[in-house]
């Protein structure tokens, strides 16, 4: 194993690597953030031990924080960990690439025949797959993110309130400043502070999205990749947060787009692999063609790159902060319990007879008893689905 300095282990810069590891990501990452995150845990951490699992929950931790996609952003984080600069745009465009390529020939084929190929049954059998492997992603995280009964409590509440309400932004920040004050302070100091900052920083999160959908006023490229370049730099939360700002912009605000192309568009993000933002590549394509496929991808994953950059080289000087390390342990279990609510959703839409459960549960004993990558198993549960409902 390479060596370690503080919890965090030492950079290696062997690129090719990177570019190997985060292209096979983005051809079998199906199934949402929570998934990726999952089989790049199972990768950078458990297969070739990159990083200590402490690493990856600040950089998960850390992710949550920030605006963008959340599993683009740990590619781009990882890259930069291991590579520097090199690493962070490779990890990041080789993580994305897949899906983009994919949207675009998908985009092509809608433009010129109307209508979008069936894959149903091959998602029917991958979902079951994809829950499989975040819960066992989620056991070994949650080891090292709950490191008392403090920590517990706060995951609990934040997985609970995610499920329940959503405000998964609100509950992140809420989780980290309770979990700081907590553990370093009297608790009935706690929650008061964390409310009114968590909330008033993504209400002008909120605010400033809103706006960016006042951006476009004509079908024009330049104007076109400045509004998806302004939603790439203040959106939070998951990539589906995406839809509702794209609908109130683009479809009735100034009617680029219609309800059913929309509609297409999001179907095209459900089932093709990678960052669900790459829906941005289909509408693009849908409005100007493959130039605005191009400035509409870049527009949207671009900020991404800015924050990490910004972001990663302060995460180790946290660390060294009794305070601040205790923010962020509080944040990291707040997003394991982020993680828990997407797999209580999933869950209640994947499994919805026999078969998905039977699929889930062979997928987990296989992975949890012969350790076998996510690839395989993907791969499994698409052929699966094909035999069982085509």
């Amino acid at each position: 194993m390479p060596g370690k300095r503080g919890g965090y282990m030492a950079k290696n810069n062997d690129i090719g690597a990177l570019v190997r590891l985060f292209l096979k990501l983005g051809i079998i990452g199906f199934g949402g953030p929570a998934a990726h995150i999952a089989m790049l845990e199972d990768e950078v951490v458990t297969r070739r031990q990159w990083l200590t699992r402490e690493h990856f929950l600040d950089l998960l931790g850390a992710t949550n924080l920030i605006p963008g996609p959340n599993s683009t952003e740990m590619a781009i984080h990882v890259g930069y960990v291991r590579g520097g600069w090199r690493g962070l745009v490779l990890a990041g465009v080789c993580f994305v690439l897949p899906a983009v390529l994919i949207t675009t020939a998908l985009a092509w084929v809608y433009v010129e025949y109307g209508t979008l190929p069936e894959a149903e049954p091959l998602l029917r059998g991958i979902k079951p797959v994809v829950l499989a492997v975040i819960v066992g992603a989620l056991w070994k995280l949650g080891q090292k993110a709950v490191k008392d009964w403090r920590l517990l409590m706060v995951g609990i509440a934040v997985a609970a309130i995610a499920f329940q309400q959503g405000y998964e932004i609100p509950a992140l920040f809420c989780g980290g400043l309770v979990g700081m004050f907590w553990r370093r302070f009297r608790p009935g100091q706690a929650v008061g502070w964390a409310a009114v900052a968590s909330l008033g920083l993504v209400d002008s999160a909120r605010a400033a999205v809103l706006q960016a959908g006042t951006a476009v006023e004509a079908v024009s490229i330049w104007k076109l990749g400045l509004f998806f370049l302004k939603i790439g730099a203040v959106l939070y939360g998951s990539g589906y947060v995406l839809f509702a700002f794209l609908e109130g912009g683009l479809v009735r605000d100034y009617g680029l787009l219609t309800q059913a192309q929309l509609l297409d568009a999001v179907a095209v993000g459900q089932f093709t692999p990678g960052p669900v933002l790459s829906t941005a590549t289909f509408i693009g394509y849908v409005i100007a063609g493959p130039l605005g496929a191009l400035v509409a991808t870049v527009g949207i994953f671009l900020p991404s790159f800015f924050f990490v950059a910004a972001v990663n080289p302060l995460i180790p000087r946290l660390r060294q902060s009794a305070w601040a390390g205790a923010f962020l342990d509080g944040v990291n279990v707040s997003a394991v319990g982020l993680m828990v609510a997407v797999m209580a959703r999933l869950g209640q839409t994947t499994l919805i007879d026999l078969s998905a459960w039977a699929i889930t549960t062979i997928a987990f004993l296989v992975m949890w008893r012969w350790q076998v990558s996510a690839a395989w198993l993907v791969l499994a549960g698409a052929v699966t689905g094909y035999i069982l409902w085509h």
